[in-house]
């Protein structure tokens, strides 16, 4: 199977999408168990209690659950919000959300309090970017001057229609919440579940079928091998573990016994570990033991390494090697972990 498919389904009563590239599993998305708020979702929440030390405020969010707001000087209790959802939260913590509100579809992302139009860099063709500026004044003509707008880089093979209808629907939609800042703690945008997203997010190539049924399409099969020992090209093997502190990553040679076996399978994990954490959606502290290899190879894995996440969606920061020779990653949580069992 060639091409960019996308595959909607669902597991055990969750909504799931799957992204696969050429027949390889590239992406994965799920919806939570639970009423977990998800990323993108924005509230209206309410000050509960500055948290001295930790430099920011716990807030109550409707049905008595609580967020944490860092950075949030000047805020008195008792004060109300708008908040938004930055990513899934650990087990017994309080969600962590931002007061930079965006509203994000599929071509265009309202801004609130950056003002200006602007085109995704991606799109280099000056004609297309002349005709979508045109399109991004039309919208905004006579919108608060406090909104700005983002054209996305599925704006480059989009209809100009739906590109306008975007717009208008995200702006419609900013300006409905900005205006609802009074009363008590409530849900004013939920969060897009997985097939919302799927549409919304893997735009960019345009997937050339969108089709239903994991099964028929690999996907689960798929999805099954990611639960051990992960194979690398070349024969070495990876194994990916989440503990609640931390995500550890371990590199094996496998049968190659060569003197360059720990350069190349360091090289294919750093190639594919952005896959990998996707899909299974883990974040936060990374740890990789690598496998043996000379310190001299180190710059060459590191530079790998970048180029790989640099075409990663999630904010990935790479935060060196330890005096073990571990090296380590801090990565968004912005993806909900996959529980294996789901799948297995």
């Amino acid at each position: 199977m060639n091409g960019r498919s996308v595959i909607l389904d669902e597991l055990k009563g969750r909504k799931a999408a799957a992204l696969m590239v050429d027949g390889r599993l590239d992406d994965f998305l799920i919806d939570p168990a639970d009423d977990q708020p998800g990323p993108g979702a924005i509230y209206r929440a309410q000050v509960d209690r500055q948290m001295k030390g930790q430099g920011g405020v716990f807030l109550t969010l409707p049905g008595g659950g609580s967020a944490f707001l860092r950075q949030a000087k000047g805020l008195a209790p008792g004060q109300a919000l708008l908040v938004q959802v930055t990513g899934y939260s650990e087990p017994g913590k309080a969600v962590p959300v931002t007061t930079r509100v965006l509203f994000k579809s599929r071509y265009a992302i309202i801004t609130p309090d950056a003002p200006g139009l602007n085109i995704s860099r991606s799109i280099r063709d000056d004609d297309l970017r002349d005709h979508l500026m045109e399109l991004a004044h039309d919208g905004m003509d006579a919108a608060p001057e406090t909104l700005g707008l983002i054209l996305r880089s599925a704006c480059a093979t989009g209809d100009a229609d739906e590109i306008a209808e975007d717009i208008a629907a995200m702006r419609e939609l900013a300006e409905q919440v900005l205006a609802d800042v009074t009363g008590g703690p409530e849900l004013l945008v939920d969060a897009p579940d997985a097939h919302e997203l799927a549409w919304r997010d893997w735009a960019d190539p345009a997937p050339d079928e969108v089709v239903e049924g994991f099964e028929d399409h690999g996907v689960l099969d798929a999805l099954a091998m990611l639960g051990g020992a992960v194979p690398l090209v070349g024969g070495g093997t990876v194994w990916v573990e989440a503990t609640r502190a931390l995500v550890a990553v371990d590199v094996n040679t496998g049968g190659d016994s060569s003197p360059a076996a720990g350069l190349k399978a360091n090289i294919a994990t750093a190639r594919d570990l952005p896959r990998l954490l996707r899909i299974l959606g883990l974040g936060g502290q990374i740890v990789i033991d690598f496998a043996p290899m000379p310190k001299k190879d180190r710059r060459q894995l590191e530079q790998t390494l970048k180029a790989a996440l640099r075409a990663d969606p999630v904010d990935t920061v790479l935060a060196g090697w330890t005096a073990l020779g571990l090296f380590e990653l801090q990565r968004k949580r912005e993806r909900l972990p996959v529980d294996r069992g789901i799948f297995g």
